[in-house]
């Protein structure tokens, strides 16, 4: 299902985390959970990898990750405020130390005005603060969803070289 380049990049987080003694989750909505997936898809990856929530509609961002349903109707699902608020409370809610948030319009329709399709945002969240980035993403829907998980492996990675440099 994944390729290799993923599971390497993967196993090389978990390896890091693992070093650090620090843990993770995500919070996913446009990947449904494929990032997750991506982690317990290394074996080992359960002294690392906590919790995914898949949080696809309004009512689960809402209920399970506590976004606001004003900040959806202003923002939408699909924005820097909205993957900001699921990075953080993910990281609130699981009591992790590193978590990753991802929306974003995957295709083939829900393009609106100002979001096109492979319109993604992707956060992430340590106790330094979070970081949101938006990508504009090429494809049909699958290649969309795995550019985003190749992406916010990346992101992953950049928070743990920035915020944790020391071994715990």
């Amino acid at each position: 299902m994944f390729s290799d380049v993923l599971i390497k990049k993967a196993t090389d987080i978990l390896h890091t985390c693992r070093g650090k003694g620090l843990t993770l989750a995500t919070a996913e909505s446009c990947t449904g959970g494929l990032i997750g997936a991506l982690f317990t898809e290394v074996p080992g990856s359960s002294d690392v990898f906590e919790r995914g929530f898949t949080t696809y509609s309004y009512r689960s961002k809402t209920e399970i990750l506590g976004v606001e349903s004003a900040m959806l109707e202003q923002h939408g699902a699909v924005s820097e405020q909205v993957v900001h608020t699921m990075a953080t409370q993910a990281l609130i809610r699981s009591k992790v130390d590193v978590t990753v948030a991802v929306s974003g319009i995957a295709g083939p329709g829900g393009a609106v005005p100002g979001k096109p399709v492979g319109t993604v945002y992707i956060g992430v969240a340590t106790k330094d603060g979070a970081h949101v980035e938006r990508f504009q993403f090429d494809g049909d829907r699958s290649a969309v969803r795995m550019q985003t998980v190749d992406k916010a492996l990346d992101m992953i990675d950049n928070a743990l070289r920035r915020s944790f440099v020391y071994v715990a």
